[in-house]
């Protein structure tokens, strides 16, 4: 299956000045799988380890010196690590602490060599590590599931990610094509983009065989919690992690969790999941410039779960019990389209960067408003509207234009796409001409390149 990632894997390779390379991200969102490709397609052969499933190799890394660990790993895997031909390839990283620590030397001594690692629960290590930090030795990437223009590549419809990578408004789509995508968007969202869930659906065209496998994945999830470290309570966890999927898109107020739990206590549990990836905080932003990150309030955020299959498979949703892309999209107050956006837009920066992803909210009593993402290209802030219909309310949207004097927004809905002037309406405010971008959700991985087209970015 095709991973957009795997091109900046391959620049990655042809840069002279290459580093080894971290791959950042969830348990079985195709950290591996990657790596593998990688390896076919450019190297003559791959070096993999798995820490996880060999613990004693780790012991070969205690040298810091390359040209002694290298004869050592040949002689264990009985294959020879040539640079340039081989892949060095370090599996489940994060259970052997000081190898990651000793990448540093590999950059230092042996720059010539290709050398990637990955680990599912690598950010506890990072986050409480006990060792020198490779910094400036080491670079990242970070991977998150499959978009939906990998899932329509994975299910043999080429033509149709051909068809959107091409789009350009005010082109009208044909309803049968509308209508073709959209169907498609439910099953993306019923499926996911966990990339062993879209092979089995591709494979056998199977809902139940795909909800089988998020099912598994979920488990394994809970499974990982005795990893999280000796202070995991794993009861709260367990109950905060299966709280998540009701709470995406909704302010996050602890009492909805467990009204017996202490909040500060629920708020390390969800850190722990938000390090191990699983979930996300949209956290406000006051979005008076750039970065966002510069202007958030930590106790205003929003849930994000890792992925909408997981979020879909979690509340008990099955394709069976979808009629219409109206029904899925309203289902849970619209969870799920917030959801299919929020992990889109988290992952559609540079994939060196941490992914972080933005709301606004404003708590003013009554004239409370809240707008549920927000994007930014060079110098602008773009406000994001999600939709579940093809109609709804911009009173939120039309507060935020207002009191931060915005020209451009951007809707994701369920209708055809138009590019809109529009005049906000806020009671007591004056009038602030805007354009707005509609998009139904199937143009998802084409927001950045669109906004580019009509937002005024500097």
């Amino acid at each position: 299956m095709y991973r957009a990632a795997l091109k900046e894997l391959k620049n990655w390779v042809s840069r002279p000045d290459h580093k080894p390379l971290v791959l950042r991200g969830a348990r079985q969102v195709g950290k591996s799988y990657l790596a593998g490709m990688l390896a076919n397609e450019v190297f003559e052969a791959i070096a993999e380890i798995n820490f996880e499933q060999n613990p004693e190799i780790a012991e070969l890394f205690s040298s810091r010196r390359p040209e002694q660990i290298i004869p050592l790993l040949e002689a264990r895997l009985n294959m020879s690590i040539v640079p340039g031909k081989t892949l060095l390839f370090l599996d489940e990283i994060q259970a052997a602490p000081y190898v990651f620590a000793a990448l540093r030397y590999f950059y230092e001594q042996m720059p010539d060599l290709h050398v990637i690692a990955a680990g599912s629960l690598l950010e506890f290590v990072l986050a409480e590590h006990q060792f020198s930090m490779p910094v400036g030795r080491i670079e990242y990437l970070h991977l998150g599931p499959m978009t939906f223009e990998e899932y329509l590549l994975a299910v043999n419809r080429e033509k149709l990610v051909e068809f959107l990578q091409g789009y350009c408004l005010p082109e009208p789509i044909p309803d049968v094509i509308h209508t073709e995508l959209m169907r498609h968007v439910i099953d993306y969202c019923v499926v996911g983009g966990m990339p062993e869930a879209v092979r089995t659906y591709a494979e056998s065209k199977s809902y139940l065989e795909s909800e089988r496998v998020l099912s598994s994945i979920l488990s394994t999830y809970r499974a990982d919690f005795n990893k999280y470290g000796q202070r995991v309570n794993q009861q709260r966890i367990e109950k905060v992690f299966m709280k998540i999927p009701a709470l995406v898109g909704q302010k996050v107020k602890y009492t909805q969790i467990d009204r017996e739990e202490k909040s500060r206590d629920l708020k390390q549990s969800l850190y722990q999941l938000e390090l191990a990836k699983i979930m996300y905080r949209v956290i406000h932003s006051d979005a008076n410039g750039v970065p966002l990150g510069a202007e958030v309030n930590d106790k205003y955020y929003k849930p994000l779960l890792l992925d909408v299959g997981l979020l879909c498979r979690s509340v008990g949703l099955t394709m069976s019990e979808i009629q219409s892309a109206e029904n899925l999209m309203m289902i849970n107050s619209g969870q799920v389209c917030e959801q299919f956006v929020g992990q889109h837009l988290l992952y559609s920066g540079r994939y060196y960067e941490d992914p972080a992803l933005f709301c606004w909210l404003r708590q003013r009593g009554a004239a409370n408003a809240e707008v549920d993402y927000l994007l930014t290209e060079g110098t602008v802030i773009i406000p994001v509207e999600v939709k579940a219909g093809k109609t709804g309310s911009l009173k939120s949207l039309h507060v935020f234009i207002n009191e931060k004097q915005r020209d451009f927004a951007l809707r994701f809905y369920a209708g055809h796409p138009l590019l809109t002037d529009a005049v906000t309406s806020v009671s007591g405010m004056k009038p602030v001409d805007y354009r707005l971008l509609s998009l139904p959700f199937y143009l998802i991985g084409q927001t950045r390149r669109l906004c580019r087209e009509f937002a005024v970015c500097e």
